[in-house]
C-alpha cells in the first residue's frame, strides 16, 4: 500500500518571515512532505530580509507569496505548526481539520530595530534557529 503524502501547514500572523523560512526549510529537509504556510493577517509580501538570508544558504523563497489562512480552512492537514513567539504575540488559531498541532515559537526578526547589521543579524539568528528546529521536525514526521 503506497504511503499517503503528509500535509503540513505552518501558521503565523503575517506570513512574511518565520513561517516562510520554516516552509523553505521543511521543503528542503522533508521533500516527501506537502508543505504550506499562511498567516491570519498576511502582510502582502515576503519580507526582503527573509528572502536575503535564506538565499545566503541556498534556499530560494523569492517566489513565495503570503497567503491567508482562510484559503486553507477546507483542507485537511496532518500537522499544523504555529511559529509565533508565545511571550510577545497571540498564536493564531486554525479552525480547519488537523491531526496534530505543534507550537515551535520564534521571535519575529521583522520587529527588531537598529542598524542594517543589527537587523540582518536578527534575521540570520532566526533563520538558523528555524533551520535547526525544522530539520529535527522533518526527521520526526517523515
Amino acid at each position: 500500500m503506497p504511503k499517503t503524502t503528509t500535509r503540513v501547514l505552518i501558521l503565523c500572523t503575517g506570513n512574511s518571515c518565520r513561517s516562510q523560512m520554516a516552509e523553505g526549510f521543511l521543503k528542503l529537509y522533508g521533500p516527501t512532505l506537502d508543505v504550506y504556510s499562511a498567516g491570519t493577517f498576511p502582510t502582502g509580501a515576503v519580507h526582503p530580509k527573509a528572502i536575503q538570508v535564506m538565499n545566503e544558504i541556498g534556499i530560494d523563497i523569492s517566489r513565495n507569496t503570503t497567503k491567508s489562512v482562510d484559503q486553507f480552512l477546507s483542507t485537511s492537514f496532518d500537522y499544523l505548526i504555529t511559529v509565533c513567539d508565545d511571550a510577545k504575540e497571540a498564536c493564531p488559531v486554525f479552525a480547519g481539520r488537523v491531526n496534530n498541532r505543534i507550537h515551535i515559537g520564534f521571535e519575529d526578526p521583522a520587529k527588531v530595530q537598529g542598524s542594517e547589521s543589527v537587523i540582518l543579524k536578527a534575521f540570520r539568528e532566526s533563520r538558523d534557529e528555524i533551520g535547526r528546529k525544522f530539520k529535527a521536525l522533518a526527521e520526526s514526521i517523515q
